[in-house]
């Protein structure tokens, strides 16, 4: 690997925070908003709106819509902490149906907290 050569990790990283994680959550918040009952799906909708407003900043320059009032304030917040702030909070937004009675589908919580778990893996990797 060359000086000029980016680690293997860190590309990994920005894939996952760009492409992966958003999406993922976004459908584990859907599939709660579904199954789940009554305040059970307050943080699902939330978590939602997160997730469609960062994928919208991931895409919205290959769409051509930076033009668009919305994405400057967008793109600075999903750039805000290394790109870490946002996934974090959309994902601390989901968490907190963990004590919700209502949830169902429990499995759900796992999957949540195995991604969360990978992807500051993958962040603490790139430190390193």
């Amino acid at each position: 690997m060359s000086f000029f050569e980016p680690s293997p990790v860190l590309m990994a990283f920005i894939f996952a925070q760009r492409f992966v994680f958003f999406e993922v959550l976004a459908v584990l918040a859907m599939l709660r908003l579904i199954v789940g009952q009554g305040l059970a799906r307050v943080p699902a909708v939330v978590t939602c709106g997160i997730c469609v407003a960062a994928i919208f900043a991931t895409f919205a320059p290959a769409l051509n819509l930076q033009t668009l009032p919305v994405y400057a304030p967008l793109a600075r917040l999903q750039a805000m902490g290394g790109g870490l702030v946002l996934p974090l909070a959309a994902s601390a937004v989901f968490a907190t149906s963990l004590v919700m009675p209502q949830r169902r589908w429990r499995w759900i919580d796992l999957a949540h907290v195995v991604g969360v778990l990978a992807f500051l893996g993958l962040w603490v990797a790139t430190r390193y």
